[in-house]
């Protein structure tokens, strides 16, 4: 059966679409926002391998006439000379407004499809198939779209929000168990923010990411379509609110102006994939926020625990780094949120109860990178 949840913003609204082994069904998907022309299809060359002839063949099928366009993976293509490329090899195939281009791969596809669609011509559909589990909670929902500068992440982009996302949990059997590890920690980011039941649901002896190995049974897609489904309707319920981040949305970066400064630093270079950036940075935003005296320090003990307990890292002492504090506040004071010279953070009173502080000095966050750093808050 179908699970559909709508994202409700007016002439802009659209369909998330959570079920399991649907491609024979992108074909038809896709056809009826085509109007009659051309799909590009981009993805990365790990996600080809496994998937795009599936996809290729559902749009045969449908009657669409495509282009696969192959990127290579990593936060690395994210990058002007590929969104330059993305666009002149499109040019060249002479597209007009009715033609769609689909992103089929994780965030770093459907953010530099995105972007690649809001300026093509002035702007083409674009549909969304995520094939992680981090881009099917979170980058494929919502409409942000960018690429990285050498200042920091996401700095170029629009707000563009696609026409449909179809995530197929079936996908997720190809993903690398360290994928869908970070995945989850954006999973764990929409209790953490404002449903301490989810959280609660998610501490359960049932949660398959408590386990050192993933079996990828029934028992398993069954829990990923549940984790899905709730993070989808809690991001489109804030992107419902606030589309364009004015207010309510920013809760969403819980952990990741942390976090972003640690991709920063490490160059984008494999060593850290975001979730795993994100998940240090949601257990920096828990002891910055206690050592504030903003919550309580078992909160932040009982989140950060999570996050080992599911084998995601909270801090640094898995990679070999020289990453200090100067470095890291250097990255943070080029985050889109800040204001007037004062960092803006996402900070928590507890689980489920996190807010916005608009007023952050940098001194402060120095010192507690300083002690974070030193291993003054390991659990």
């Amino acid at each position: 059966m179908e699970n559909k949840i709508e994202l409700d913003l007016a002439e802009r609204s659209y369909d998330i679409i959570v079920e399991s082994d649907i491609g024979h069904k992108y074909g038809q998907l896709i056809k009826e926002f085509t109007k009659n022309g051309k799909v590009f299809v981009i993805t990365d060359d790990n996600v080809a391998k496994y998937h795009l002839e599936m996809l290729e063949k559902s749009l045969e099928s449908a009657g669409i006439n495509f282009v696969s366009i192959i990127l290579p993976h990593g936060e690395s293509t994210k990058k002007f000379k590929n969104l330059e490329f993305l666009l002149e090899e499109i040019l060249s195939h002479h597209p007009t407004r009715n033609d769609s281009l689909v992103a089929f791969g994780g965030g770093v596809i459907g953010d530099i499809t995105g972007l690649t669609a809001s300026v093509l011509l002035r702007g083409v559909n674009f549909i969304q198939i995520p094939t992680t589990l981090l881009s099917m909670v979170d980058s494929s929902v919502g409409g942000k779209t960018g690429i990285n500068s050498k200042y920091g992440k996401n700095l170029i982009g629009s707000f563009y929000q696609p026409k449909i996302v179809i995530a197929d949990t079936k996908l997720l059997e190809t993903l690398p168990v360290r994928e869908l590890r970070a995945g989850y920690a954006e999973v764990l980011k929409y209790a953490l923010i404002g449903d301490s039941e989810f959280f609660e649901f998610l501490e359960n002896d049932e949660n398959p990411f408590l386990n050192k190995d993933i079996k990828m049974d029934d028992d398993f897609f069954s829990f990923i379509s549940k984790i899905v489904m709730v993070s989808c309707k809690s991001k489109a319920d804030i992107v419902n609110r606030d589309e364009r981040e004015g207010g309510v949305r920013a809760l969403l970066n819980l952990g990741h102006s942390f976090g972003h400064a640690l991709e920063s630093e490490f160059l984008y270079d494999g060593r850290m994939l975001h979730g795993e950036a994100v998940s240090i940075g949601m257990s920096m935003a828990f002891y910055f926020s206690s050592s504030n005296n903003l919550c309580d320090i078992d909160d932040a003990k009982k989140a950060s625990e999570h996050l080992v307990k599911t084998h995601l890292p909270v801090s640094l002492d898995h990679i070999d780094s020289n990453i200090n504090s100067d470095d890291l506040l250097k990255h943070m004071m080029h985050d889109k949120k800040n204001l007037e010279g004062n960092l803006v953070l996402i900070l928590v009173k507890g689980i489920g109860e996190a807010y916005i502080e608009k007023n952050v000095k940098s001194d402060e966050v120095k010192l507690f990178l300083d002690n974070y750093l030193s291993g003054a808050f390991r659990i």
